[in-house]
């Protein structure tokens, strides 16, 4: 019996010892682990045993706090290197704790929505179990090493003098790093996490000093937007929609196919086009930090902005239009509940999924089909009589991941309430059938674009008249399973318009004719195209001090 428990001692210490170091070990990005990753030796590992050595025999407590001290730390940066790899895959960048925790709720909603409440609250509570499972894991392996270094001081001791030589001598002859024996990762990780706390608080600080000044402020009303007087301006958010959907052979056929179609019908209604590329400040997700980059003319590429930019006095381009006479509306078809930060945007009217009278089903994330919300919008807004202009917001969510199940387009006179799509969701591929293979889920990215694409493109021949101009462009590169790892964050836009006079007071911005960019079209950052824009369409007399503005 005591040879039974003897062994399993032993046994749950090398498992200790081994997950100690499997977190030591773990490179700085998860996408660099191979097959040597775990055969090299941490330097944490060796300070660590010459910490306990020191420590005098009889200070039980000290030990026992340095060794909870040093698991619980451990614990914390493996919770967040797992929290990299989702981030990497989704976001394509790491998590930033300082900021991305604000996130928690959002994220929480996103995966109920996209896999149903069900799975979604599975998924999230798989997660949780394994966050605190490390959390209580980690400082239980370190104590277990503690106890065993306590029990074996003097061996101990001379394991880590010749450790310590042993990492010397590693480090000077293959360096360190991930390719090299000798490793530090682990406390490079959690330097790299402090060191950035200073320059994010004065991030925040510089950001809201900008944000309190608003270089159109101070132009009347009557000079705003003049080049667009009477003129209904759409500007539509189309989810997802990146750069990868119109270059990456594997997923843009069906796009281009839709968008140069697309440019040849608008202009058989008279309808001209321009496009080009802007750089997203988010990637894979996180849509409304670029609906805000565009709506401020302030980079927005963190939550920690956003929450500043939504309690300053900055104007919005809805706003601005609301100062210019417009009456302005937005449509966020995904919300279920109230916007808190609507009011920050100045918008005369927020549609949502309460209030357009949709009565079909859910198509994964989206409450409902692009081509619904579309024409819903025309119904409740652009056709009403003895109405002032509109300036629009319109989200499509139809490509929004996991991009399945993707509606079918119908006869537009057919839509009604919605009910007409009641079992069209049971008819077509769902997230189950596409997501265990990523060749199916980037051509289910293409098919949800192409068909919101196409929803627009028709609803603009349905319903365009010569005082119709929209402005639409994506939020986002999708997440690194559809754009790859390397993929940068641009998204294309264009802007169209039946009037030409809309046109060609944009004719120096260099854009390519048609709703699709080439490669060398011009690559703005988001938040240039809001004062670029004002500028455009200003009075000519301010022109001057509003195209110093937009620079």
């Amino acid at each position: 019996m005591r040879t039974v428990q003897r062994g399993r001692g032993r046994l749950l210490t090398g498992l200790a010892v081994l997950v100690v170091l499997v977190v030591l070990t773990l490179p700085p990005d998860l996408r660099d682990v191979g097959p040597w990753t775990f055969l090299r030796l941490p330097l944490e590992a060796v300070l660590l045993l010459g910490v306990l050595v020191a420590i005098p025999p009889g200070r039980r407590e000290v030990r026992r706090v340095v060794a909870l001290a040093a698991g619980t730390v451990l614990g914390v940066m493996a919770v967040f290197r797992l929290l990299d790899v989702g981030f990497l895959r989704a976001l394509n960048r790491p998590f930033d704790p300082l900021i991305d925790w604000r996130y928690a709720g959002s994220l929480a909603d996103l995966v109920r929505n996209s896999f149903g409440d069900a799975l979604g609250a599975a998924l999230l509570v798989a997660a949780a179990t394994a966050a605190v499972t490390l959390l209580v894991l980690m400082p239980l392996a370190v104590l277990r090493v503690t106890r065993m270094a306590a029990a074996h001081r003097r061996t101990t001791g001379r394991a880590a003098v010749a450790l310590a030589v042993g990492w010397t001598v590693a480090a000077v002859t293959t360096g360190i790093g991930v390719g090299a024996l000798a490793s530090r990762d682990a406390a490079g990780y959690v330097y790299a996490q402090v060191a950035r706390i200073p320059a994010q608080l004065r991030d925040q600080r510089e950001f809201a000093a900008a944000a309190e000044h608003d270089p159109f402020d101070r132009v009347d009303a009557e000079d705003l937007l003049a080049g667009l007087r009477g003129k209904d301006v759409l500007v539509v958010f189309v989810e997802s929609l990146g750069r990868v959907a119109l270059e990456d052979p594997a997923v843009s056929p069906d796009v281009v196919e839709v968008l140069d179609s697309g440019t040849r019908r608008l202009a058989r209604a008279g309808f001209a086009s321009r496009s080009a590329w802007l750089t997203s400040p988010t990637f894979g997700g996180i849509s409304w930090l670029a609906h805000a980059t565009l709506q401020s003319g302030l980079w927005v590429d963190s939550q920690r902005r956003y929450d500043v930019l939504v309690t300053s006095p900055r104007l919005t381009l809805s706003r601005l239009f609301a100062r210019a006479g417009w009456r302005t509306v937005a449509d966020v078809p995904a919300n279920d509940r109230a916007w808190p930060q609507g009011e920050f945007y100045g918008f005369d009217r927020v549609y949502d999924s309460r209030h357009v009278g949709y009565r079909g089903p859910p198509f994964g994330y989206a409450t409902m089909p692009d081509q619904f919300t579309l024409e819903a919008f025309h119904r409740l807004e652009l056709a009403r009589r003895a109405r002032r202009p509109v300036m629009a917001e319109i989200d499509l969510v139809s490509s929004h991941a996991p991009w399945a199940p993707t509606p079918r387009m119908v006869d537009w006179s057919a839509l009604g309430d919605g009910s007409l799509y009641d079992g069209m969701d049971a008819e077509v591929p769902s997230e189950d059938d596409v997501w265990p293979s990523p060749e199916r889920v980037r051509q289910a990215y293409a098919e949800s674009v192409a068909y919101s694409l196409t929803a627009l493109v028709e609803f603009v021949v349905r319903h365009g008249d010569e005082d119709l101009v929209v402005v639409f462009l994506g939020d986002h590169q999708p997440a690194t399973i559809v754009s790859g790892e390397d993929a940068g964050p641009d998204v294309p836009i264009a802007l169209v318009a039946h009037d030409a006079g809309v046109l060609d007071r944009v004719a120096g911005w260099g854009w390519d004719d048609g709703l699709r960019p080439g490669a060398g079209a011009p690559v703005w950052r988001m938040d240039l195209f809001r004062d670029r824009f004002l500028a455009a369409y200003g009075r000519s007399r301010h022109s001057g001090a509003q195209a110093g503005a937009a620079r």
